[in-house]
């Protein structure tokens, strides 16, 4: 298989035949939620792991620009914020991937520009050792943070941010919206997830090869954030690329 860089308009290719219609969503007239996925530094910030961004990238910054606007005007309206922070136990694994986001090497806070939600009344932060969130969410005596947070609220809609949107966001999604189903969360009607607000990474086969990685490590940005929109939006969610806000 070729480098992705040799496939020009796969992304194209693919949302030709996996559409996504992104609608715009106008907050206010309903209670919502704003869940961000995994905006720490080990992901986030430009060099600071294994697996965080190794030179600036546009993607991974407009993503917290627009994650930090929201949470600003969620916080300025006392709505309510959850944010997950990937942290692991050092030393455990978490196959296929290799160390990150390990308690006490700074990896697993939230990155600068976000920081400021740890002191934020009207947020929550749920530190997980998982891909998935709402799994990561389980307390040791089986109740769920997040359940438990839009229960609380009586919530009708979460809006959901973060990286990656092809695997921690999505996988979070996915299982949100089965426990939505399932009735867990009775207020809980709708799942948003806004597409500017969420970020994959980029790992060209070309790089893979040179590190010695399976071939399967490969992950082109686009076409897998694409992807990532995709599959959720075939699941259910609302895939949303224009948010407004209530004057």
């Amino acid at each position: 298989m070729p480098d992705s860089a040799d496939l020009p308009g796969l992304t194209e290719h693919l949302a030709a035949a996996m559409p996504v219609a992104p609608a715009q969503l106008d907050l206010g007239a309903e209670a919502t939620g704003l869940v961000i996925v995994d905006e720490v530094n080990g992901f986030a910030t430009v060099g600071a792991g294994n697996l965080a961004p190794p030179a600036p990238n546009a993607q991974v910054s407009t993503m917290v620009a627009e994650t930090d606007r929201l949470a600003r005007a969620f916080s300025e309206r006392r709505w309510k914020i959850l944010a997950f922070l990937d942290t692991h136990e050092p030393g455990k694994p978490e196959p296929p991937y290799p160390p990150h986001c390990e308690a006490g090497t700074g990896e697993e806070n939230l990155v600068p520009e976000l920081a400021w939600l740890e002191n934020d009344p009207h947020t929550t932060l749920v530190r997980k050792d998982c891909i998935n969130g709402f799994v990561g969410a389980i307390r040791p005596d089986g109740s769920n943070a997040v359940v438990d947070w839009v229960n609380a609220a009586g919530l009708q809609r979460v809006l959901v941010v973060g990286i990656c949107t092809d695997i921690c966001v999505m996988d979070f999604v996915l299982t949100l919206l089965s426990a939505r189903n399932h009735d867990l969360m009775p207020s809980l009607k709708d799942i948003s997830v806004y597409t500017k607000g969420c970020a994959t990474y980029d790992l060209p086969m070309a790089a893979v090869e040179s590190l010695g990685l399976p071939r399967t490590a490969a992950h082109p940005q686009d076409p897998t954030h694409h992807m990532g929109l995709y599959f959720m939006a075939s699941r259910g969610a609302e895939i949303v690329d224009r948010v407004t806000l209530p004057s």
